[in-house]
């Protein structure tokens, strides 16, 4: 944490962890203003528990969330009340210090001169420049003049978005491409199941944006805020406009912790816990550690989620640990979901039940966790009956991992991109917006309906690769995606179930039955999961190097 102080009483930062709060006090600081919703990042602690820790320190804590990008002007009246109004010295902060600095910057305008909040704000480290139009004119938006103007624009530097700038780069080196995205580091989320089972560390699965961002992609690191696609543009913060011959949307999904009752407020401790944050998974690992009797719940929400085979793996990692240190009979497993089958591609399932036998599991189809009560170690669960009819179950835990729900982030679901559902609604197979041409999804925020995977991607890029290429050439598009994913079920220390389908469920191995038989548990598929897979993500995927995902194309 660094805090960088833009007036004698206010300070901003990026994103603050539990660990920062003692240091902070000890520095003088009273008052701490978060302006970051909580759910934007995996590796985000919920305001919830800043504020629990901040005011067990003696400091008051306010929650004034603002989406990236869409700092109103009420939002900066209610910062500059809430500032005038608080125990000072007062440190404000988000993602990165942005959103804080803008609406310090606002709600300074009109009371100061505009050179004296920019060379404040430039000397803490944040170029305003952005929005110097708006605060000199009172919150107006700038007229439709681009900042920059790119061939290829791609909004997201996740696996998709990285994979499909190598991509486009490996067939045409001189493509003029700009990545958006607000984050400094890059996560192998994949690895997580592992760190939860005690196999990775967690700074295993991080490395820096700006080292795994292909030569000669400009990085404009910033966050979208909206979509004009009539005038082929990008709004970010700062209302910064960015032109576009060809757009391609791959942000990823947001996970909605708010979606169950009571969670934030005890996430990371009362033995709560959820391999889905990078923070929370080394935690998953110290309580399955840690736990030698009582109940232990794996719960799973409604689909699409991301990788829907995740809430298994740790549950069934968390068994064979207990099963070989000998308290497995001592602790009551259950396994929640709100779906009707134990896995959507039947082929696999007769595997995972021998496991379920195995670790006398107890499963409960249509069971949704809708909230939790911290320290009450409580669960309630609404649970579908046969009928449609529904009832309310609470179920006491010594530990639970949650998947929390998911949907599209915030700025896709309210732009004209996206389908009813909230998705970016893209044809199955060439992956081209059905309504706006110049546009190309893929990843986690596609309305396909394939499994939300890494391995998704890594198929999907050469796919969007081939037809944007194609597309800027004035030709048909030739390549098509047949929706293969594959899910890596870590049933065992030591076992996989390698599930590989593509649409309909129909089974996609990659590999020939003599070698891995992904419908058995398999030694071969852990070393591919522990030893190959990470590599081939950093080095081969990452870089466009196409290994086993060249796309179909038209004859």
């Amino acid at each position: 944490m660094n805090a960088k102080p833009l007036d004698p009483s206010l300070s901003v930062s990026a994103q603050l962890v539990l660990a920062d709060l003692a240091p902070l006090r000890e520095a003088g600081f009273r008052t701490l203003i978060c302006n970051r919703p909580d759910g934007e990042g995996p590796d985000q602690p919920n305001f919830g528990e800043i504020e629990s820790a901040a005011r067990a320190l003696g400091m008051e804590a306010y929650y004034l969330p603002v989406e990236s990008g869409k700092v109103s002007d009420l939002d900066a009246r209610m910062f500059g009340e809430l500032v005038a109004h608080v125990p000072r010295p007062i440190l404000a902060y988000c993602r990165t210090g942005t959103r804080s600095a803008t609406l310090w910057a606002l709600s300074c305008a009109g009371t100061r001169p505009l050179p004296d909040i920019l060379q404040s704000a430039r000397a803490a480290g944040y170029d305003l420049g952005g929005v110097v139009r708006r605060i000199a004119s009172g919150g107006r938006m700038p007229a439709d003049t681009a900042d920059a103007s790119h061939d290829v624009v791609i909004v997201g530097a996740g696996s998709a978005g990285i994979a499909v700038a190598s991509s486009l780069l490996a067939r045409k080196p001189e493509l003029d491409i700009a990545v958006i995205d607000p984050a400094d580091v890059h996560y192998y989320q994949p690895g997580w199941t592992l760190v939860g089972g005690g196999v990775f560390k967690p700074e295993h699965t991080v490395r820096t944006l700006g080292t795994v961002l292909p030569r000669g992609v400009r990085w404009i690191k910033g966050a979208v805020a909206a979509f004009e696609p009539e005038r082929r543009s990008v709004l970010l913060d700062g209302c910064r406009i960015v032109k576009y011959r060809r757009l391609v949307v791959c942000p990823g999904l947001k996970l909605d912790w708010h979606g169950i009752e009571g969670l934030v407020d005890t996430l990371g401790r009362n033995g709560v816990t959820s391999n889905y944050r990078y923070d929370l998974a080394p935690y998953t690992w110290q309580r399955v550690q840690q736990l030698r009797g009582g109940r232990a719940l794996f719960t799973q929400p409604p689909m699409p989620i991301k990788c829907a085979g995740a809430p298994q793996k740790a549950m069934y990692l968390s068994c064979d640990h207990w099963l070989r240190e000998g308290v497995l009979a001592d602790i009551d497993v259950s396994f929640h979901t709100a779906g009707a089958v134990l896995f959507g591609v039947a082929d696999y399932v007769p595997a995972l039940m021998e496991y379920v036998k195995r670790y006398d599991i107890a499963l409960n189809f249509g069971s949704t966790l809708t909230a939790i009560d911290g320290d009450a170690k409580q669960a309630t669960f609404t649970v579908t009956r046969a009928d449609g009819s529904k009832e309310s179950r609470i179920c006491e835990f010594d530990m639970i991992h949650v998947c929390p729900p998911q949907k599209a982030p915030d700025f896709v679901r309210a732009s004209p991109l996206a389908d009813a559902a909230g998705w970016v609604e893209v044809d199955h197979g060439s992956l081209q917006h059905v309504r706006y041409p110049e546009i190309f999804s893929l990843g986690d925020v596609t309305c396909t309906p394939n499994a939300k995977t890494a391995a998704a991607a890594r198929k999907q890029a050469p796919v969007v690769a081939e037809n944007l290429i194609a597309s800027l050439a004035g030709r048909p598009l030739p390549a098509r995606y047949d929706g293969y994913g594959s899910c890596p079920l870590t049933v065992e220390r030591g076992k996989i179930v390698l599930a590989e389908f593509t649409y309909g469920g129909r089974t996609a191995p990659s590999f020939p039955s003599w070698f891995i038989d992904g419908t058995r548990p398999s030694c071969l598929a852990w070393y591919l999961k522990e030893r190959i897979l990470p590599p081939l993500y950093w080095e081969g995927m990452l870089k466009g190097r196409e290994w086993l995902a060249r796309p179909e194309t038209a004859n």
